[in-house]
């Protein structure tokens, strides 16, 4: 758990979705671009502020070129149990 022992759901969803944006070299607006949603909505995920639908999940995650459950997974690897 490290440092992420006191993250919710929605943080760490933001945290993974930070991670894999950056390893996908986007900026927050290309990846709004690929998946066509607003750009301060990924602002929004990113810090924690809002919480995706699973159908942003999947348009992300397609953008990223990344299993939805993948993002899922990591997510849960951040979160306190």
């Amino acid at each position: 758990m490290g440092k992420y022992k006191d993250t919710s759901p929605g943080k760490a969803f933001g945290i993974v979705l930070r991670e894999l944006r950056k390893k996908a070299e986007f900026t927050q607006e290309n990846l709004a671009f690929e998946a066509g949603i607003e750009r301060n909505y990924v602002s929004l995920i990113e810090l924690g502020r809002n919480q995706p639908t699973i159908s942003v999940i999947f348009k992300l995650a397609k953008a990223l070129n990344i299993e939805p459950s993948k993002m899922i997974k990591l997510t849960e690897a951040k979160t306190s149990k």
